[in-house]
């Protein structure tokens, strides 16, 4: 028997885990059980979680390396105690921020897909919450790949998309990069713009972020057009789940398979939460002759 209770969320993805105490000593029998339901869902929500930061990294080293987090704006860990964990918030201490991201919006994206080796998963503790606004949607890759057209699916067959490194999510600029007006020239990994994952083995379109996206080999402005394409098909409401955060919840999701964005918020609210990721590997691509059309 499943030691805890799953309650779907969407039809598309995410589910909520009730009766897991996150902070205690968790049995290898349950952690199997989470990992399924994770398999299965692609993004888990636990509320009501009450965690230091030494057990939000303890539950995440059950699934995986930790991975530490991509350069921010500032160059130096937000925690230099727990350097593994980032923190994302607007809050500002001595005129400086505490945290990464901001209050504006985040625009949909997969995790520092710009490296070759991007993060598998990604999990994400609320702290502060402000009154209103800051709600972050997860969109189902997988879906988005088994409704793709079949004009598409060809038309993407084989195809790599530059991931560019120059921005992050909330539209700053990463340290040490410069400007870039040509998407061609863009810095940052090539990955397949169809994957196949690692441990389920199904294909899901893999996009990154939008911003300087270039298809590898095509015109650009043929580029820039089959991406919007896919873009828009990618980010329709029937492939999503929107989550509405309450202070102690944590959210865990699949970097490989999904997409995220979050909502500006008012900046004279406070919002804080701490992250952490788990390293990933190569992305694989789907093969062309297991391309369906």
């Amino acid at each position: 028997m499943t030691p805890f209770t799953v309650t779907p969320l969407a039809d598309a993805l995410g589910a909520e885990i009730s009766g897991v105490d996150l902070s205690a000593p968790l049995a290898p029998d349950v952690i199997d059980a989470i990992r399924h339901a994770w398999d299965t869902h692609l993004v888990l929500r636990f509320r009501g979680q009450t965690l230091s930061d030494p057990q939000l990294l303890a539950f995440t080293r059950h699934f995986g390396e930790l991975d530490p987090p991509g350069p921010n704006p500032y160059g130096k860990p937000f925690l230099a105690e727990f350097p593994e964990i980032n923190v994302i918030s607007n809050i500002k201490k001595d005129g400086m921020p505490v945290g990464n991201l901001g209050d504006g919006e985040a625009v949909w994206h997969c995790d520092m897909t710009y490296i070759d080796t991007p993060p598998r998963a990604a999990l994400l503790y609320s702290l502060r919450i402000p009154p209103s606004g800051g709600d972050t949607y997860w969109s189902n890759m997988y879906l988005a790949w088994d409704t793709l057209p079949g004009d598409l699916k060809k038309q993407i067959d084989g195809k790599r998309a530059i991931h560019d490194a120059t921005y992050n999510s909330a539209g700053m600029m990463r340290k040490g990069m410069k400007e870039v007006t040509d998407p061609r020239e863009a810095p940052g990994a090539h990955h397949p713009l169809v994957i196949r994952h690692p441990d389920t083995r199904r294909p899901a379109l893999y996009l990154g972020r939008r911003r300087n996206s270039y298809i590898v080999g095509m015109d650009l402005d043929e580029s820039n057009a089959l991406l919007d394409a896919l873009w828009s098909h990618a980010t329709q409401p029937q492939f999503t789940f929107r989550q509405v955060w309450r202070v102690g919840d944590l959210i865990m999701w699949d970097n490989r398979c999904t997409l995220h964005r979050r909502d500006a918020f008012d900046p004279n609210a406070s919002r804080e939460m701490h992250r952490t990721q788990i390293k990933g590997g190569i992305v694989t691509p789907y093969e062309t002759a297991d391309m369906v059309s």
